[in-house]
């Protein structure tokens, strides 16, 4: 996978560097604020920014906006040192495939970057139990789109909304991985959601987590 490092602290950019390419990965650019790193991800077609919230010029959050705006396809995932919740849904909402903490263990830091790859949120299950109590009780909205869901589908965004991978997902279900990924596929194309992250969240928001926990088989 090829990797933009965004991240004002050169130090933390270069431990970063060598864990990412110790594990595989090619190291396209790092840069120091969210301008550079806007710029730097248009020029360099990256599949993955690896972006930092507090930065200079342009922190993390119009960085990420910037990227999006400009390849909707390239992945972004927040690493940084802010456990505010606050930073965590602002960051879901404008559509980051994921937010990990800086004080991830390096083994845990690839493992989520690997099932990234394979289509999952780069989110611990820690961080998704925090989503679903930021959002639960925010059920505003049309929910439309959540009744085209098909029951199957609603119970396999409830596992990933509750920070399951495909793999668990597949063995839960007795599905294979590929058939979860056809769902997910479906799920976000029914809720006009731009990556797995935000399909949670959104889940979360309408309630429907709390629908598919009253009983309902998946």
């Amino acid at each position: 996978m090829d990797i933009l490092v965004a991240d004002d602290h050169s130090l933390f950019r270069d431990g970063i560097v060598s864990l990412l390419e110790a594990a595989g990965h090619s190291v396209v650019g790092q840069v120091g604020d969210g301008e550079a790193a806007i710029r730097a991800s248009a020029d360099l077609h990256p599949d993955l920014v690896l972006l930092d919230l507090a930065m200079p010029i342009t922190n993390g959050l119009q960085a990420l906006a910037g990227i999006k705006a400009q390849r909707p396809e390239t992945k972004v995932v927040i690493l940084t040192v802010s456990a505010e919740d606050e930073d965590l849904y602002a960051a879901i909402r404008a559509g980051a495939d994921g937010y990990l903490l800086k004080s991830l263990t390096s083994a845990d830091l690839i493992e989520m970057l690997d099932g990234l790859q394979r289509g999952e949120a780069a989110i611990t299950r820690a961080t998704a139990a925090r989503l679903m109590e930021g959002f639960a009780g925010d059920r505003s909205g049309d929910d439309a789109a959540f009744s085209r869901l098909t029951e199957r589908e609603q119970g396999i965004l409830r596992l990933v909304a509750e920070g399951q991978s495909n793999k668990a997902i597949g063995q839960s279900l007795a599905i294979s991985e590929n058939t979860v990924k056809y769902y997910m596929k479906n799920i976000l194309q029914k809720l006009g959601a731009r990556n797995r992250a935000e399909a949670a969240s959104l889940a979360i928001r309408k309630g429907l987590l709390a629908t598919t926990r009253s009983g309902r088989t998946v």
